[in-house]
């Protein structure tokens, strides 16, 4: 089965990357597969101190997994599956892609705001020429009927 490919970080934009991604799977009978990475900088601390802030990071995403989940589940018919990864954002993706052949499309959500689509997109667009899928990039102000239409 062929996976849509979508990150969960606390950006804005990521909200319409996974209804983007929920709803191409629901209408082409694909799947969902959401990618969280843990940054290592957050546990450059005392051995004991980093363990508990790694774990305390794995339940958020889990908690923020479980709203996106049920979303799609209830309302789209899609059973995501969670990875959790620990390193650099991008460099996680692009192992995650290039090891899991089910990965068929890359899904990012782009900021609307003068600073720029993110740093995700645009560090993944410099290398999008190095990866084995496309990239769908999905505008962080679309609307739900406009994402409804699009997919």
């Amino acid at each position: 089965m062929r996976k849509f490919l979508v990150v969960l970080d606390d950006s804005r934009e990521c909200l319409n990357a996974m209804r983007f991604a929920a709803m191409r799977a629901s209408h082409t009978g694909g799947g969902v597969a959401i990618l969280s990475v843990i940054a290592p900088e957050e546990f450059n601390h005392w051995i004991g101190v980093g363990a508990v802030m790694r774990e305390e990071a794995r339940e958020r995403i889990h908690a923020h997994f479980e709203v996106f989940a049920k979303w799609m589940r209830d309302k789209q018919d899609v059973d995501p599956e969670l990875i959790i990864r620990e390193g650099e954002a991008v460099q996680e993706i692009m192992s995650h892609v290039q090891n899991d052949p089910e990965i068929g499309v890359l899904v990012l959500g782009a900021a609307v705001d003068k600073k720029g689509p993110g740093p995700l997109v645009t560090q993944l667009t410099r290398t999008s020429g190095s990866l084995p899928i496309p990239v769908t990039i999905v505008p962080g102000d679309l609307s739900k009927e406009r994402l409804e239409a699009i997919t």
